[in-house]
């Protein structure tokens, strides 16, 4: 199978270095310089330092080459929401009409819009299979080889079928799951209950905190989906608890990070200048907020991650406001 690959930060470098074991592959930057620097060095040093690319991997900053490449195979976008769109729409104007489908990796709700990727994609017409590869992967791991599980979230069986033949090899298993509500909700709420781990974390409050707070960012997330339209059963797999659990405790979460940073008193500009970029979770608090309260569902924990995001709150005021709320039945909410 040949897949394009379009975005070439961790995630599409580290899934394009999985694929490239079984699949003729090409991987897409933007960035001219960048895209040289690939070719040349057969490494992301920017994105995914010490990781030695395959020899077969091909590299383009040319999207109507990358279209050409893919023909009728799989185009997989490796971006983050906020240019998740605008990827779609200058594929588009390159696509063959003959690919076999798209999947995309992005984790969050379009600002502007409060569309999930989904949504974001119908909006375009685009008539080719879709869906949405999800579950608790750091890309450096994938990249490395070592085991990792993934949800295929798509309406469509073949869609499902071709997500496997890609990427199902090696140590990677993949699953599908026709409740793209809740595969993508899961991905997108996890990143802000991650954000209040982090902050529990760098308050240091101990690990009987943390393990309650993804319980209940669990009962959180589970909560939004379904007043979405998910089914609360996709939360107890890969995109619900299993990337909510990594997320919340791993080293390699950008999330986390923040998190952390934000308890040890830093503002969100200085957290962004010293990290060079800003963790989906920080724009998807404030959007996943707005539409939880237009769909009459309460989210705690996000609320209190605005709060501190936006600094109407110091990490430990929010922490107390929480811990004040008033005692309720477990799943009541």
């Amino acid at each position: 199978m040949r897949i394009a690959l379009l975005g070439a930060g961790a995630w599409g470098t580290a899934l394009a270095q999985h694929a490239s074991h079984r699949h003729e592959v090409m991987l897409w930057g933007r960035d001219p310089r960048l895209v040289e620097a690939l070719r040349r060095d057969r490494c992301n040093a920017r994105y995914l330092p010490g990781v030695a690319l395959a020899a077969e991997m091909r590299f383009s900053a040319d999207l109507r080459e990358a279209a050409a490449f893919a023909g009728q195979g799989l185009i997989v976008v490796a971006t983050s929401i906020a240019g998740f769109r605008e990827t779609l729409l200058a594929w588009r104007a390159h696509a063959q009409g003959r690919e076999r489908g798209v999947i995309w990796l992005c984790k969050g709700i379009e600002p502007d819009t409060g569309r999930l990727p989904h949504q974001v994609f119908d909006s375009l017409g685009l008539p080719v299979a879709a869906g949405a590869l999800s579950g608790p992967s750091f890309a450096d791991e994938v990249a490395r080889g070592m085991p990792v599980a993934w949800v295929l979230a798509s309406r469509s069986a073949a869609l499902a079928e071709l997500g496997r033949e890609a990427f199902h090899h090696g140590a990677a298993r993949v699953y599908a799951s026709d409740d793209i509500v809740g595969v993508e909700t899961g991905a997108a709420l996890k990143n802000v209950i991650a954000i209040a781990a982090g902050i529990g974390d760098g308050l240091g409050l101990g690990m009987n905190a943390r393990a309650a707070l993804i319980t209940r960012g669990l009962a959180e997330m589970a909560r939004f989906g379904v007043a979405l339209g998910a089914r609360s059963e996709t939360f107890m797999g890969l995109a619900g608890l299993g990337d909510l659990v990594l997320t919340c405790t791993g080293d390699l979460s950008r999330n986390r990070t923040v998190g952390m940073r934000l308890a040890a008193g830093e503002s969100l500009a200085q957290i962004v200048a010293a990290l060079g970029h800003v963790s989906e979770g920080v724009a998807c608090a404030r959007v996943a907020v707005a539409l939880a309260h237009q769909a009459g569902v309460e989210l705690p924990i996000a609320e209190a991650v605005v709060q501190v995001l936006d600094g109407t709150q110091s990490a430990r005021e929010a922490v107390a406001a929480l811990l004040a709320r008033e005692p309720r039945e477990e799943g009541g909410e």
